[in-house]
């Protein structure tokens, strides 16, 4: 990734710069947006760790050529250099939940994603 991207400066960047970057295709630009050994739980039911295999991950998704919209975060909640940024889905089921870390720059880098939660069916 020699591109130079836009950074995160507060938390609730990221998932603004997400929805630019996948809509754009860019899964190099969606990748710089994790730490290295980030983890995301996605595909449901697994887990993809580490900034190369998550911009696989994505670079498969994205092939699709998926139209992300922006969602209205919920207020994020900052202890020290960490902080959980939320946002509902726009078709009101489940909700996505992510920890970012603020880097030594300023900068937030996500650390944990969990972009797809739904509730069990009782």
């Amino acid at each position: 990734m020699s591109e130079t991207y836009e950074k995160a400066m507060r938390p609730e960047d990221i998932t603004r710069l997400f929805v630019e970057r996948s809509n754009a295709g860019d899964t190099d630009g969606v990748a710089a947006l994790y730490e290295e050994d980030a983890v995301i739980a996605y595909p449901p039911g697994s887990t993809t760790v580490g900034r190369d295999a998550i911009r696989e991950l994505w670079a498969k998704v994205l092939s699709n050529r998926p139209h992300f919209e922006p969602e209205p975060p919920l207020p994020t909640l900052i202890s020290g250099d960490l902080a959980l940024t939320s946002t509902p889905p726009k078709d009101g089921t489940g909700a996505r939940a992510q920890v970012a870390r603020r880097q030594p720059d300023g900068s937030w880098l996500r650390v944990l994603d969990q972009p797809e939660f739904t509730r069990p069916a009782s």
